[in-house]
């Protein structure tokens, strides 16, 4: 974790969270219609998310926890879980009069029971006395939401799943819920989008993938293992000036992570080249204006160091001298080292006129620093640094009173994307600058001859290694996002390639005599059309580790 006296904003502790629980209840639209999910409006009074369409569910009580003899639970279903399908069963009856209870023989509750069961008074015992049992055993497990750590109230909330009994009908309790009502979660999102269904982002992100579902019974199969489909707690930043908030899944969050880790809503994540990015107080981020197919937003310059420590500039990006002005100024004209990830055109060709620019500026030559390019690299990425720099070697930024600052790069040799990669470790914030071996919201190109796929997953291997060793959870790449949990996303990206790999291996396999364009389009038929000559050569430097290790499959 990066040092406390790095972050940009004072620590504030979260609001402690309440437990509580919610049930989403299904059933198949009469014709065929498909899924369909009930949902009501809150209150406009409601202390929490007024007016918003909501699945239906509440607070867990004491008496939840205490009624366990009353309900029927499965052989893997926790005490935890168990209590929690109680508080859901009783939140659902009470504000929509829908009973999950059944009697002694296996009928479910009808009209009946629901009648002369009182939604204000004590709710199992009202069963038990009646002879019925809640069915709890009906009741799984779809998600895990946990509110957003900037908000006043804030609720752990399990997201339970249960089939909709027959024969009854919804009917709101007037007070907390309104206007019960049968959804699609595709035309729920519709109405949403058109401004006539207010919803707030757990209720849109979970209806958004369960439109993914036909119907009832393949959601109810896709959680029949007791574990939650998705756990999450978003964060929120601020894009175009408005609040925006991000699962951990999508590509915001790990940055998020890193500059406001409590939550605070502060740090903008809107793409510009106009000025740096604070992420912390020793690192700032300037992206250059080369956004594209290939660069996404744009090569991710960093500066690592404080004005009492100097500077040291990763990957300049290309030679645009307004980039360039402005990386230096950021850095206050006072750096020390430019260090190139490797020599790729959107990378390298801006370190030499930035250490110009400091030699105008009257400063002493800041020495550039990487791997020369192989015989192997393309003439455009041709590269000779004013020094090799060694695995392992530490650049080390260091106040002239120790204890002012200290700023420590270790290098990473990292072939595979390039024979010259190399990656960097700020050892004292246990952050990982990955180049282009990890980018953010993409996978990165290996190119034969210079590019080289079993050295690529090696080094993947080592820098896992790496995080293990230093404590890393943050990667930098040099292109998109900050990307948290560092060894979940090194281990994505490996299982990614694998994968890949798989299906080269299946569309040579099936077409031995094919042609790489022939394999691309069996091997990449999920990747759109315009990118596969793109992916042909990444595709060619799986063929070569493939043929390396099976060497039958010419």
């Amino acid at each position: 974790m990066p040092r406390p006296g790095q972050q940009l904003h004072p620590h504030r502790e979260p609001v402690a969270t309440r437990p509580a629980a919610t049930v989403l209840l299904l059933r198949d639209a009469p014709g065929n219609g498909g899924l369909e999910v009930l949902m009501t409006r809150r209150s406009a009074q409601a202390s929490f998310a007024p007016g918003a369409h909501v699945f239906p569910g509440g607070g867990i009580d004491a008496l939840d926890a205490q009624s366990h003899s009353v309900a029927d639970r499965r052989p893997a279903q926790s005490a935890l879980h168990l209590t929690q399908a109680i508080a859901a069963i009783r939140e659902s009856f009470e504000e929509l009069g829908v009973l999950l209870a059944r009697h002694a023989d296996g009928r479910m509750a009808d009209a009946q029971d629901i009648a002369a069961i009182d939604r204000s008074q004590p709710f199992a015992a009202q069963c038990a006395a009646r002879g019925l049992r809640l069915a709890a055993d009906s009741v799984y497990l779809l998600a895990h939401w946990t509110a957003d750590r900037d908000l006043a109230r804030r609720f752990a909330v399990p997201f339970l799943v249960a089939r909709m009994p027959e024969g009854q009908v919804p009917v709101a309790d007037e007070a907390e819920q309104f206007e019960p009502l049968w959804v699609r979660p595709a035309d729920a999102l519709a109405r949403h989008e058109a401004g006539q269904f207010f919803m707030i982002f757990p209720t849109i992100r979970t209806l958004q993938r369960l439109s993914g579902f036909a119907h009832a019974q393949a959601v109810l199969d896709a959680v029949a293992h007791e574990r939650p489909l998705w756990v999450s707690c978003p964060r929120t930043g601020l894009l175009a000036g408005r609040q925006a908030r991000y699962m951990e899944d999508e590509a915001p969050f790990g940055e998020l992570a890193l500059v406001c880790p409590d939550g605070q809503i502060a740090h903008p994540l809107d793409w510009q080249s106009e000025r740096p990015v604070a992420l912390l107080r020793n690192l700032q981020r300037l992206t250059a204006p080369n956004p594209g197919v290939m660069t996404g937003p744009g090569t991710n310059s960093y500066l690592v160091g404080e004005p009492a420590t100097g500077f040291i500039a990763i990957d300049p990006g290309p030679a645009d001298a307004e980039h360039l002005d402005k990386l230096w100024r950021a850095a206050g004209g006072d750096i020390r080292a430019i260090v190139c990830t490797h020599s790729h055109a959107d990378h390298a060709p801006g370190a030499a006129p930035l250490q110009a620019l400091c030699v105008r500026a009257g400063n002493a030559p800041p020495p550039i620093l990487g791997l020369p390019s192989a015989p192997t690299a393309r003439a455009a990425s041709r590269f000779t640094p004013d020094r090799a720099l060694q695995d392992r070697e530490s650049l080390v930024l260091q106040a002239k009173a120790p204890e002012r600052g200290i700023h420590t790069l270790q290098v990473v040799h990292t072939p595979g994307h390039a024979a010259n990669h190399l990656c960097l470790l700020l050892l004292e914030d246990g952050l990982l600058f990955s180049g282009d071996h990890v980018l953010n919201g993409s996978t990165t190109v290996v190119d034969p001859p210079d590019g080289n796929m079993a050295d690529y997953l090696d080094s993947l291997e080592r820098l896992d290694a790496c995080c293990v060793q230093h404590g890393v959870e943050f990667i930098l790449p040099a292109h998109g996002y900050v990307l948290g949990d560092a060894r979940g996303a090194l281990a994505r990206l490996r299982a990614h390639r694998l994968a890949r790999e798989a299906r080269v291996l299946a569309a040579m396999q099936a077409l031995p005599r094919g042609s790489l364009e022939d394999w691309v389009r069996h091997a990449y038929d999920d990747v759109p059309q315009r990118m596969w000559p793109v992916a042909q050569r990444s595709l060619l430097a799986h063929v070569e580790r493939i043929r390396a290790l099976q060497p039958g499959n010419d």
